[in-house]
């Protein structure tokens, strides 16, 4: 609700003088809070807390920030009151009042800027340097100048409009037509105030147009969705040339969605292509099934592998150079009834090491890894997990907090995906004779420090990560198991004698990774009873607890979910823990003995803080475990985990 106006002024020498500062120095961009209090969205008394707050703040924090946490104001309000009273005010002061970027974002577009000497504006250098998202940017664009806020999207825009002009006028020219209004048409611009920009829409569609905002992405999805049907219309006139832009077109719309894994999947009907997007598959696009063949034939040209061979499975590699790096693209060819189905896993070979405090570990299971498990001289490390869990992420950010310029670190991985300077990587490369047994049998003899072994498939490779935990060196390596007991049992499965288990291995830490809740579409809600009842809880259990769900947006591809997040349970080995090693006590024994003597914390527990917490939700949690043990209480898990 709008507040009454008050009629006072911002520089009464009377009571309010004390406002006389509110857009002085001492906030530095607090136009808006003063636009609001001008126009009856803010009293005096409000402002007046507010102020008193902040001075009692460590850092630097915008008024109006502290405004809305305080529930004076909501954005939906602020929203309401620019619709309806312009503010005059520069875009990147309006980012940063409204809390999309920090002053010293906007300081850093602007020396870029002055370094440049160019005319490109600052939201493109804020876009550029990832400081703001490109839709939250045209959305303050359409408040500041007043216009409507658009989505495009290729079945809501008008076909007859849009082929006015041909495909390659929209690689030149950054807007789209929307629709007839009447006498005018609806255009969608990234800056409507180019003066160029508006003149080629006026000799486009018409002198009377009718501007709005939209990001720059989504008009540029539109046209790459026209593009790509105009290919399958080419599909009878095919050519090499044809497969070749239609494949890149695929690679660069799973690079730019952050694909993990591109399935190519020939059917009866068409070619189906998926991309899988944090851990889901969502379907990209269809075309003719004649396409297929050709298609697998260029990626079995690119990975080097036999491309007459119809009949057998095969699988290969290729590196793809774009201008955000070198991915390293691993092919598995299936045959199929219809044909060859095509997946490719695709890798960054450059991609940025994420610090260990940064993987989603609550402080207290950080605590206890890096005092209990990484800082020790020697003894295996485990992490377990199905395969895309994150395991191997996690193993690097351990390695990047132990490694210092007076260790020898060596690895045997396949593939190495992450590539680090300063320590010894190899690719295993079964196809010269580089293969996993003959890299291990050579890899104690490189007097490491510390050994990363990919994975441990077999009792050769067990034995060699015990062996060499024995004779003083520190083991990091993954397994395939469901929890971190799982780890253990698989290993006493593996002709490892128990006393070598129980001396070697210092910890095991099972992870999966969940989906998160859409930052720009999260909106409260409650877990349903079903959900609750699967893991014995009630409504009485998550009172007081916030839980957050994406309603699906532009953002998250209409999913409600955007990016993933860790879930982990770390199981250090004391000597109840060891002593039922040795004694081959079965798995629910030792599932027992590690929650009550070890103080761990579940793969189940965690997730349910994080959903608590707004960060996932309860059905992606239930969705992603397997096995669902009793919780304890929330408030005794918070108590546990802090928070």
């Amino acid at each position: 609700m709008k507040t009454a106006k008050k009629d006072i002024s911002l520089r009464d020498d009377s009571s309010d003088s004390r406002f006389a500062a509110i857009d002085g120095p001492g906030d530095g961009f607090s136009e808006l809070v003063v636009h609001l209090f001008k126009n009856g969205y803010l009293t005096d008394k409000q402002i007046e807390y507010a102020r008193r707050v902040q001075t009692k703040l460590e850092g630097s924090r915008p008024l109006l920030q502290i405004i809305k946490e305080l529930k004076f104001i909501t954005d939906e309000q602020i929203k309401e009151a620019i619709r309806q009273h312009p503010v005059a005010m520069r875009i990147g002061g309006l980012l940063v009042e409204l809390g999309h970027i920090q002053a010293a974002d906007l300081q850093t577009a602007l020396n870029i800027q002055a370094e440049e000497k160019s005319k490109r504006k600052i939201g493109e250098i804020l876009v550029e340097r990832e400081l703001v998202d490109g839709q939250v940017l045209a959305e303050t664009l359409s408040l500041q100048q007043g216009l409507a806020f658009v989505e495009p999207e290729w079945d809501g825009i008008d076909r007859k409009l849009f082929a006015r002009v041909p495909l390659k006028w929209y690689e030149t020219h950054h807007l789209l037509p929307i629709r007839a209004d009447g006498m005018a048409v609806i255009v969608a611009f990234v800056d409507p105030q180019d003066q160029d920009e508006l003149r080629a829409a006026r000799q486009a569609f018409g002198e009377n147009i009718t501007p709005a905002i939209a990001c720059k992405n989504a008009n540029q999805e539109v046209v790459m969705k026209a593009q790509r049907r105009e290919m399958k219309k080419q599909v009878s006139a095919m050519d090499e040339n044809f497969i070749i832009r239609l494949f890149d077109d695929i690679l660069l719309a799973a690079i730019q969605r952050d694909a993990s894994d591109i399935h190519i999947e020939p059917l009866a009907s068409h070619m189906r292509v998926r991309f899988r997007q944090d851990g889901v598959l969502t379907h990209f696009e269809d075309f003719p099934p004649e396409v297929a063949p050709a298609v697998a034939s260029r990626i079995k040209v690119l990975c080097e592998v036999d491309i007459t061979e119809k009949r057998r499975h095969q699988g290969g590699r290729f590196f793809f150079d774009h201008p955000e790096g070198q991915l390293d693209l691993r092919a598995s060819f299936y045959v199929t009834v219809h044909g060859e189905k095509v997946v490719l896993r695709l890798l960054n070979r450059h991609s940025q090491l994420r610090k260990i405090e940064d993987i989603g570990l609550s402080a207290r299971t950080l605590r206890r890894l890096m005092e209990e498990a990484l800082d020790l001289p020697s003894g295996v490390l485990l992490f377990t997990g199905p395969t895309g869990s994150g395991k191997t992420t996690t193993v690097y950010s351990c390695l990047r907090h132990i490694i210092n310029p007076q260790m020898s670190v060596i690895t045997a991985e396949e593939p190495v995906e992450y590539v680090i300077d300063g320590i010894s990587q190899c690719s295993i490369n079964p196809k010269i004779g580089l293969t996993y047994e003959e890299t291990l049998r050579h890899i104690l003899r490189q007097d490491p420090d510390v050994i990363v072994i990919g994975e441990i498939r077999d009792n050769f490779s067990a034995e060699v990560a015990v062996q060499a935990a024995l004779t003083g060196h520190k083991v990091l390596t993954t397994f395939h198991t469901e929890d971190s007991v799982g780890g253990l049992i698989r290993l006493m499965n593996m002709s490892i004698e128990a006393f070598m288990i129980a001396s070697t291995v210092v910890s095991v830490m099972s992870q999966r990774l969940l989906r998160k809740v859409c930052p720009y579409c999260n909106q409260p809600y409650t877990p349903t009873s079903q959900e609750l009842q699967r893991i014995s809880y009630s409504l009485n259990n998550i009172a007081g607890t916030q839980f957050q769900k994406g309603r699906g947006c532009s953002h998250c591809q209409h999913t409600g979910h955007k990016g993933r997040v860790g879930i982990f349970e770390l199981l250090i080995l004391d000597e109840f823990v060891r002593d039922a090693i040795l004694e081959r006590k079965p798995s629910k024994a030792l599932r027992e003995i590690r929650i009550e003597s070890s103080g761990l914390v579940t793969l189940l527990e965690d997730g349910i803080i994080k959903a608590a917490r707004g960060i996932t939700t309860m059905d992606e949690l239930l969705r992603s475990l397997p096995r669902l043990q009793n919780p304890r209480p929330m408030a005794e898990l918070k108590r546990i985990i802090g928070g």
